[in-house]
Order: structure tokens, then sequence, then C-alpha cells
């Protein structure tokens, strides 16, 4: 009989520390966001994928130099360029990004000796596409600057 009553109040017991559990996070205000309407804002630390940087002109500061594709240890950057007549350096003509293989490691952020590489603040990559994650950066810095 002892332990039938000391079940029960175990069971009441029980039955108080989940409801005050329940209470304090009732209490609590809410953190969600309500996605579609408000957006988070990223932390200055946050590393998206990469992205290059303009200069005033709004053409690329790469100098073409295939420092970031050998640093790349997926393999996931592929630049070219063309030394143009009359030109002391060459210019950037395509610089694509395959972001299904980048490990967001940041070696070519670092090896880049031109500041022309940074971090996006662009989190909001979905789809249902291989496609849609090879990206060309020199065309994204284009449509920024137009």
């Amino acid at each position: 009989m002892v332990t039938y009553f000391s079940e029960i109040i175990s069971g009441l017991w029980s039955l108080v520390l989940g409801l005050s559990v329940t209470f304090v996070e009732f209490i609590r205000p809410n953190v969600t966001v309500q996605y579609p309407y408000e957006k988070l804002e990223m932390p200055e630390r946050f590393r998206g994928h990469i992205q290059l940087i303009g200069d005033e002109e709004g053409r690329p500061n790469c100098i073409v130099c295939m420092m970031c594709q050998r640093a790349c240890p997926s393999g996931c950057i592929s630049l070219s360029g063309k030394k143009e007549e009359g030109q002391k350096k060459k210019t950037l003509n395509s610089y694509i990004l395959d972001f299904t293989t980048c490990s967001l490691c940041g070696s070519c952020v670092e090896s880049c000796n031109f500041n022309a590489l940074e971090y996006s603040k662009e989190y909001n990559l979905a789809s249902t596409r291989k496609e849609d994650f090879i990206i060309d950066l020199l065309k994204r810095l284009e449509e920024q600057n137009s």
C-alpha cells in the first residue's frame, strides 16, 4: 500500500516538473522569425560562398594569378584570363565556382593577395537542380554593378 501512494506522489511530482518547464517556456519571448516576410541579419563573421570584389569602375580586382585555384582543396574554382594587346596584366574572362563541391574552408580567400575575393552574406541557397549551384562570379559582379 505504501508503494502505491509513493508511485502516485512520484507521478504527481514528475507532472509538476513537466508543467513548470512548459510554463517557463510559455512566458519566454519568441525567437521564431517569420521567414518569407522577415530575414535574419547575418553576423559579421558569417562565411557564405565566395564572391569577387570590384574596383571603383566595377571591374574585378583579380589579376588571374591562379593562387585561389591552386589553394582550393576541393578543386571547385576554375578561372581563365587572357592578356590583351597594350595591357600590362591579364584580364579575367571567367570565374566559375562549383558550390556543390565547395567545403567553405576559406583557403581561396586567404591565399588571394590582391583583395579580389571575399565571403558573401548570402545564406538562402536552395534549389533542386545542380546547375543552380555552379556560379559564374564574374557575371554576378557585373550584375551587382549595373
